[in-house]
Order: structure tokens, then sequence, then C-alpha cells
């Protein structure tokens, strides 16, 4: 024992590491001059598609690195601890080859496949954002793209969180560790962390359902639990609501019962128009209908209109009047201007033609 340890000298120890560490060095250099050849033949013309690519090059690169110098560093760890005879009976030279071609060969390959998924989990997950972010073209697209990059992170942070748990746990058992006591502390933690912050986890998954399902978007006019106003802020756990009298109203996603979006895709404009016994409906309806159109043709107006005036009819009967009620069908978020202008033509126009409108007495 005592004489090989003397045979071992530091020259030879530093003489192993070496060869070990260039051996690693050039594997990498070879490999990254075989890389960047296979990726300079590739056809890519876009700006963001050669960043891309040259991001997953260096990544790749870096991951080839580790794993030359990672086998490097076992390597010459297993050669000190033959040469020195040291007396752990798992690392004998037969038995560390064996494990090496068992054990390590699946533990190696645990690693790459696992690296290979988070890559291809990237670039799907990359793929996934630019088709929610949508066309460039399209309006609201500021909205979409931070819409898409919050989907995108907290996907990204799941998969990535679920891959490395798992890739974890079978290198573990291929160590010979017992993974069933890290199971079982893993599992008693988040029950207990569920306990105890069920609301804010209730407000995180709300939240993630509403953004995915693009069910109201900054700027949208909504109503959330009988609170209407602008949406100011979309966040994965509230959501930021400002009324007509300024006031900002912040909700948990968790929470949220009702939500009603008052903007999307179009809007109505409604009216209704109180009138005296005795009045020719026809005569009603016709001054409408010829206030309705000159809307339409009016340069400013027109543009929010998204059709004719329709006529709801008679809404309801009293003893002394009765109520029309008349609605423009609008561009979303346009229609508190149509219908406050249409009031207004309908009491001028009303009061031009003689018609008299129902007054309290």
């Amino acid at each position: 024992m005592n004489e090989a340890i003397t045979a071992v000298t530091p020259a030879i120890l530093a003489g192993a590491a070496v060869a070990s560490f260039l051996l690693a060095a050039l594997v990498v250099g070879l490999g990254r001059r075989f890389i960047n050849r296979v990726v300079a033949r590739l056809d890519v013309t876009a700006d963001e598609g050669r960043a891309l690519l040259q991001a997953r090059t260096r990544q790749l690169v870096t991951a080839l690195a580790v794993v030359a110098f990672g086998i490097a560093a076992v390597a010459t760890l297993a050669f000190v601890l033959s040469l020195l005879r040291v007396e752990v009976p798992d690392w004998t030279p037969r038995q560390v080859l064996a494990w090496t071609f068992s054990h390590g060969l699946r533990a190696l390959i645990v690693v790459v496949l696992a690296y290979v998924a988070l890559r291809a989990s990237s670039l799907a997950i990359e793929r996934f954002k630019t088709r929610l972010a949508g066309d460039p073209s399209v309006a609201g697209r500021p909205e979409r793209v931070r819409r898409a990059a919050t989907l995108g992170s907290i996907v990204s942070s799941l998969v990535t969180a679920t891959i490395i748990f798992l890739a974890t746990l079978m290198v573990l058992r291929e160590l010979s560790i017992d993974v069933v006591p890290l199971l079982t502390g893993a599992g008693i933690a988040g029950l207990a962390i569920g306990f105890g912050a069920q609301n804010l986890v209730r407000d995180v998954i709300s939240g993630f359902f509403m953004i995915l399902e693009d069910q109201v978007g900054v700027g949208d006019v909504a109503r959330i639990q009988d609170v209407t106003g602008v949406v100011e802020e979309i966040k994965l756990r509230t959501i930021v609501l400002r009324d007509s009298d300024g006031t900002v109203h912040v909700f948990p996603n968790g929470t949220i019962t009702t939500l009603a979006n008052l903007t999307r895709e179009f809007s109505y404009a409604t009216a209704d128009v109180v009138v005296m016994h005795g009045e020719r409906l026809d005569r009603v309806m016709d001054a409408l209908r010829t206030i309705g159109a000159g809307m339409q043709g009016d340069d400013e107006l027109g543009d929010l209109l998204l059709g004719p005036l329709e006529m709801l009819g008679v809404q309801e009967l009293r003893e002394s009047s009765l109520t029309l009620r008349v609605r423009f069908k609008t561009r979303p978020g346009r229609q508190s201007r149509v219908a406050a202008e249409l009031r207004r033509r309908i009491a001028i126009g009303l009061a031009a033609r003689g018609i008299r409108p129902f007054r309290n007495q």
C-alpha cells in the first residue's frame, strides 16, 4: 500500500489530468467546427431566425463542453483512485469500467435526452408564442405579444421544471441513491405550500386560463362584479379596471365570478325614445330612420358604424306613453360616443318634425 502510494508522484497525477482535459478540449474543438459547418450550410435569411440559430448553436457547444470536461474529470478521478489503490470496492478499474458501461451510460443517456427535450420544448414554445402573437399587421399586436410572452414564460417554466425534476430522479437512481425520501419530503412540502398558498394558486390558474382564452384585453371595456370600466392591466394574479370616475379597481383573478367584455368585436349604441299616445308610430319610425341615415352619411361618425339603424320596436307601454328602442352596431368601444350623438340628433330631429316627446307632469 505504501509502496504504491510512493510510486504515484504529483507529476503522474498532473500528467493524467492534463491528458484527460486536453483530449476533452480536442473533442470540444472538433465538435464546434463540425456544428459551425452544419449551421453555415443552413439557409436562414431573417435576422430573428439567424439570431435564434446562433443562440441555439452556442447552447449546443456549451452542452458539448460540459459533457466532455465532465467525463474528463470523472476519468481523472477514477485513474487517481485506481493508482492509489484506495480501499473503495466500487472504484477498482474493472468495476469502474462495468459501472461506466451500465449505470454511467444510462445516466449519460438520461442527461442527453433531457437536454434534447429542453431544446425541443424551447423551439415548440417559441413557435407557440409566434402563432399566439398573430400577424404583425393586425391591430392590437403589442397586447397580443405581451399575452404570448406571458403564456410562453409560464409554459416554459413548467416544462423546464418537470423535465429537470424527472431527469434528476432518474440520474439519482442510476447513482444508487434512494429517491423515496426525496419524493416523500417534496410531497409533504408541496402539500404544506398548497394549503398555505391556495388562494394564490387559484388566482394564478384563473389568470392563466383568462389570458390563454383571451377573454379580455388591455383597453377593453369590461364589467367585473358589477363594476364597469376600462381594463388597464392584466396580470397572472390580478386584473386592473378603471371606472368612469377614475377609480382603480384591482380584482384577484380567482375571485372573479362574472366577467363581461363590452368591446369584443363590436358594440351596440342603444337609445330609447318615449313618445305620447296619439303619435303615429309610422311617422316616428320614419323620422328615426332618417336620423340614422344622416348619421351614416356623416364623414366622422360613419366610420364608427357597422350597419344601419336597427328598429327594435316598442319596448314598453304605459298609460300615457310608449317607448321605442333603436340601436346602432358600432366598432368596439365606440358605443358611448355614438349613443350620445344619436340621442342628441333624435331630440333635435323629433322636435323639428313636431313630434311630441313624453313629459312627466
